[in-house]
């Protein structure tokens, strides 16, 4: 079953950068960002409420606690720099960059947690991946310096590095938790600090002039996210993350063709064959 987790994290991660996008057009990235994780975190905790998971707390372990809370932290800095990446770039521009944090993830999965199982397949196919987005990035950078500059790339940059050590912390503090309930408490500190960066900025203000429109779409958002890691959090408990996170970064695929019927938003054939390469990369790790 963790196969079909991984697949419903990679569609809701989709529909999660699609919605988001066009609800930060006119709208803080920060701002929309903290609002989206007062949705996850309330979807979480109903959910966890429901199942009734919440009565196993107590008997959760010192350990298991702080590197939940670590992979919040790490959660909260890659949602404020994709987030940030996306109002200022395109999304086919930031979307690959971020998805690349499975060249990262799996180097840390090998290292960290041992999962060296073929070895020589997984080195191929992140190898692809590299490549692939690299192909990716080069287009984008050379097609929009003159609306966007090269910042959304920094940002980009960072989500991606933020993401890879989310999915291992997150491994490692799943460890004797519930799946949900793990993604609960993670949630908790997340909105802490997205929150906190709100105030600290000083665009607390903002939240009470967001439009409609905008504020609709963060909702959406924030509703597919919690769906999105409720999938990949269960996935991760019940499969390697060497292989978990392979499938969620799929959803690039799905994201790039709706960044073109909703944006459109279109490739080069450069970029097209580095969105192949990342596909055929990914795949490559999921064929042993």
């Amino acid at each position: 079953m963790w196969i079909a987790y991984a697949l419903g994290s990679a569609v809701f991660a989709a529909l999660t950068a699609i919605l988001a996008k066009a609800g930060i057009r006119r709208t803080s990235s920060n701002v929309a960002t903290a609002i989206r994780t007062l949705v996850v975190l309330a979807a979480s905790w109903a959910l966890v409420l429901g199942i009734g998971s919440y009565r196993t707390l107590p008997s959760l372990s010192a350990t298991t606690l702080v590197f939940l809370v670590l992979s919040g932290l790490a959660t909260g800095a890659s949602w404020l720099c994709y987030f940030r990446a996306l109002q200022l770039g395109d999304v086919n521009a930031v979307v690959p960059i971020d998805k690349s944090s499975i060249v990262l993830t799996v180097l840390l999965a090998i290292v960290l947690l041992g999962e060296t199982d073929h070895l020589a397949v997984k080195l191929l196919g992140i190898a692809g991946i590299g490549v692939g987005t690299m192909l990716m990035i080069e287009r984008k950078a050379a097609a929009t310096p003159e609306r966007t500059g090269r910042g959304w790339l920094f940002y980009a940059v960072l989500s991606a590095v933020f993401a890879a050590l989310t999915a291992v912390l997150g491994k490692i503090g799943i460890t004797g938790v519930e799946s949900n309930l793990g993604t609960a408490i993670r949630t908790v500190v997340v909105a802490v600090m997205a929150w906190v960066v709100v105030f600290v900025t000083r665009e607390q203000a903002a939240v009470r002039t967001i439009p409609r429109r905008d504020l609709a779409f963060v909702v959406v958002s924030g509703l597919a996210t919690g769906a999105s890691w409720l999938c990949y959090y269960r996935a991760l408990q019940e499969g390697p993350a060497s292989l978990v996170v392979p499938i969620d970064k799929l959803s690039i695929v799905l994201t790039v063709f709706l960044a073109w019927w909703f944006f459109g938003e279109r490739l080069s054939r450069k970029a097209l064959g580095g969105l192949v390469l990342i596909v055929a990369g990914t795949l490559v790790m999921l064929l042993p």
